[in-house]
C-alpha cells in the first residue's frame, strides 16, 4: 500500500510539474513536506501532554505543550528553507555495461548567504547521496545507477531530500529532467579473437613512411634502433623515448554478427562486446560488421564507444519519450 500511494502521489507531481530543463530551480509550490517517524512520534507526545494537561489544569504542563508545538512549527519552516532555492545546473550520465552500475553526475548550487546542511539526492531503487551546500557555492554529487539489460536506459525521475534540522520533518522535491544513459551489453564469451588479416601486427616499430600513422613516444627498451630516438626530446632534458608509428595497412580484426551463427542474439552481442573490449586493451585496430552497420576498422576511445553503442542498440525501437508513454 505503501509503495502504490507513492506512485500515486510521483504521478500527481509529475503532471502538475510537468518536465525540467537544467538549471532546475526549487521553488516553494514544488516543496512537499511531511513529518519523519520521529515527528509523528513527537506530535503523538504532544498530544498526550495536551490532554494530561487539561485533565490535571496544570498551567505549567499547558505552557511546554504549546511552547513544543511552537517549536514543531519553526522546524518545519526551517527543514523547508534548508531546500527552497536549491538549483541543479548539471547533470550528466555515464556509460556501464549491463549488470554493472552507471553513475549520474549531479552539480547542485546554492545560490543563498546560507550553508544548506544534509541535502539528500536520490534514484528510485537507489541509495541517497547526501551533500552540505556552502553558501553561495556548488557541490558535485554522483549517484549510483544499477542497470540489468542493455540498451538506452531512461532517467525518468530523481529526488532532492532534507530532514534537517532536527529530523521532525522530512522535505522533498521530484525532478523530471529528459536524462538518458547507454547500457553496453556484458562483455562476455568463450571464443577466442579472429584471426588478423595482413602480414604486420598492429602497433609494429619501424621507421615512419608515407601513409604511416603516428602513435607517439614510449620508453626506450634494448634492441630499439638508434634512428627511432627522439633525439631533440633527450637534448631537452628527457629520457631516451622512442618515436612509435603503425602502417595504416597494419593488420586488424574484423568482427562479424553474422559469423556467430551458432549463438542467439544476446549471445552474440555479448561475444562482440568482449571481442571489442579485448582488442581495444591490446591497442589493435578493429572493424564491426551488424546486419544493420558497419563500422570501419580503427582503434581508440572514440572508436571503441561507437562499437559498444551499436551493440548496445542493435535491434532495440528507440524509446518514447514521456508524454507519448503517458499517452
Amino acid at each position: 500500500m505503501k509503495r502504490y500511494l507513492g506512485e500515486r502521489f510521483a504521478s500527481w507531481a509529475r503532471q502538475r510539474q510537468g518536465a525540467d530543463a537544467l538549471p532546475v530551480s526549487v521553488h516553494h509550490r514544488r516543496i512537499y513536506i511531511l513529518p519523519t517517524r520521529a515527528g509523528w512520534s513527537f506530535a503523538l507526545l504532544l498530544f498526550g501532554m495536551f490532554i494530561a494537561a487539561l485533565n490535571y489544569s496544570n498551567s505549567i504542563a499547558l505552557f511546554l505543550t504549546f511552547w513544543l508545538g511552537g517549536f514543531a512549527l519553526v522546524v518545519m519552516h526551517r527543514c523547508h528553507r534548508n531546500l527552497l532555492g536549491v538549483r541543479i545546473t548539471g547533470a550528466t550520465t555515464a556509460a556501464t555495461f549491463a549488470g554493472g552500475t552507471g553513475t549520474l553526475d549531479l552539480t547542485l548550487e546554492n545560490p543563498a548567504a546560507l550553508i544548506r546542511y544534509g541535502i539528500e539526492a536520490d534514484l528510485p531503487g537507489a541509495a541517497a547521496v547526501a551533500r552540505d551546500l556552502d553558501a553561495c557555492g556548488a557541490a558535485g554529487m554522483t549517484l549510483a545507477v544499477p542497470t540489468k539489460a542493455r540498451g538506452l536506459m531512461r532517467i525518468d525521475k530523481l529526488r532532492l531530500t532534507t530532514a534537517l534540522p532536527f529530523g521532525l520533518m522530512r522535505a522533498w522535491t521530484w525532478v523530471y529532467l529528459p536524462l538518458e544513459m547507454i547500457v553496453y551489453p556484458r562483455a562476455r564469451g568463450a571464443l577466442p579473437l579472429p584471426a588478423t588479416g595482413g602480414a604486420t601486427l598492429g602497433g609494429e616499430l619501424r621507421g615512419a613512411a608515407e601513409g604511416d600513422e603516428w602513435l607517439g613516444l614510449r620508453s626506450f627498451r634494448d634492441g630499439d634502433s638508434p634512428r627511432q630516438v627522439a633525439w631533440k626530446a633527450y637534448a631537452r632534458g628527457a629520457p631516451l623515448l622512442v618515436k612509435e608509428y603503425e602502417s595504416r595497412s597494419a593488420a586488424q580484426r574484423h568482427f562479424d554478427f553474422e559469423r556467430l551463427a551458432n549463438l542467439d542474439t544476446e549471445r552474440r552481442l555479448e561475444q562482440l562486446t568482449q571481442w571489442v573490449v579485448e582488442a581495444e586493451h591490446r591497442g589493435e585496430r578493429y572493424a564491426l560488421a551488424l546486419p544493420t552497420l558497419n563500422i570501419a576498422a580503427d582503434r581508440g576511445a572514440r572508436h571503441q564507444e561507437r562499437c559498444l553503442a551499436a551493440l548496445a542498440l542493435y535491434g532495440l525501437a528507440p524509446p518514447r519519450s514521456a508524454e507519448a508513454q503517458r499517452a
